[in-house]
């Protein structure tokens, strides 16, 4: 199964504040939704709550949220309590890819795990008032390729490119 993240941050590496985007930009969103749709998207409880009532579950995917919280439970969606649970059950998924989409918990235990083949990551030229951050990487580990550039305009308050991250393996 391919694993990867998607993930957007600031210039420092800032991915939320107070359970919520800092950042307006419809062309990121449009790009995540595009990657993400007709596949598995795994994400924290929280970050899950943070996902306007409307938007929950997310569409035209599975939803898969990650919780200590051993009742909870969210319509459309299945939770699991560990990772390890959640590799268990998509072990035989070979059509779709996990999106891992956060919050910085799960990103930081998933990359821990050494289970993430690729990473989308939206950079934002900007920095804003995070409270909640992407973990430090080894980028020497992976490949990089820009994927676009899109420029600070009526609609996006910050220029940012998106970039994707390949793990290097052992055979090149």
């Amino acid at each position: 199964m391919n694993i990867a993240i998607i993930v957007a941050m600031d210039a420092n590496r800032g991915i939320g504040k107070n359970n919520d985007l800092m950042w307006h930009l419809p062309a990121d969103m449009k790009f995540f939704k595009e990657k993400t749709t007709e596949n598995i998207v795994v994400m924290g409880r929280k970050n899950f709550e943070s996902i306007p009532e409307k938007y929950r579950p997310l569409p035209n995917r599975e939803n898969v949220i990650l919780t200590r919280n051993k009742s909870f439970k969210a319509e459309g969606c299945l939770v699991f309590h560990s990772f390890d649970e959640v590799l268990k059950h998509y072990e035989n998924e070979e059509d779709r890819t996990m999106f891992i989409i956060g919050g910085g918990e799960i990103y930081k235990e998933a990359l821990k795990k050494d289970i993430v083949d690729e990473m989308y990551v939206t950079k934002i030229n900007k920095s804003y008032d995070a409270d909640t951050f992407f973990p430090e990487i080894n980028l020497r580990d992976w490949r990089r390729s820009k994927i676009l550039t899109n420029p600070e305009d009526k609609n996006h308050e910050a220029e940012f490119d998106i970039w994707k991250y390949e793990i290097l393996s052992g055979d090149l």
